[in-house]
């Protein structure tokens, strides 16, 4: 039998294991975050997706990581008193980890390899992560890797990754995506 979401676990900045079975039959959005990066406003809509949706089904799993451009350099304790402090987050915050190369959560190489990188879409914000990209790997296109900080994964009640939203993409498309699956 081939593992399902529910099979992994992400480190808890308390040095525990958050196990995902602990999310079973919720709807899930797993993030890659940062405090120092053009997307770190995001953490506003998701809060505010969080408090809206939340009693309803909604779970965030915010993964600081410091693999893009050094943008969470900071220890983890400084990173959850920015995001409570400047975005009042209260979803809970993992330990900063890797999503890509050899040191990437196993959950993260689950999640790739259910849903693989689509491109980032139309527009200037499209347009610089592409250049970014290819700067970073000339051969991004070609392969499931995280592209940036603020990449969502959106899985539903029953486990199964349904969509994958590049940083690029519409923080309304994303909330549209989770409202239809509650």
């Amino acid at each position: 039998m081939s593992a399902s979401f529910y099979d992994y676990s992400v480190p808890t900045t308390k040095g525990e294991e958050q196990s995902m079975r602990d999310f079973e039959g919720k709807v899930v959005i797993v993030v890659n975050t940062a405090t120092g990066c053009g997307f770190t406003p995001h953490y506003e809509p998701l809060e505010k997706m969080y408090e809206d949706l939340h009693d309803k089904g909604l779970e965030i799993v915010d993964i600081p990581c410091n693999q893009f451009a050094n943008q969470a350099p900071e220890s983890d304790e400084e990173i959850h008193d920015f995001c409570t402090l400047k975005y009042h987050t209260r979803f809970p915050q993992m330990k900063k980890s890797d999503v890509n190369g050899e040191n990437a959560l196993p959950l993260y190489a689950f999640l790739k390899s259910q849903k693989g990188f689509e491109g980032f879409g139309k527009g200037p914000r499209a347009l610089s992560m592409k250049a970014v990209a290819k700067m970073m790997d000339k051969h991004y296109k070609d392969n499931p890797d995280i592209k940036w900080n603020f990449t969502k994964f959106i899985v539903n009640r029953q486990g199964e990754v349904v969509a994958r939203f590049e940083p690029t993409a519409s923080m309304d498309d994303v909330r549209k995506c989770v409202e239809s699956l509650l």
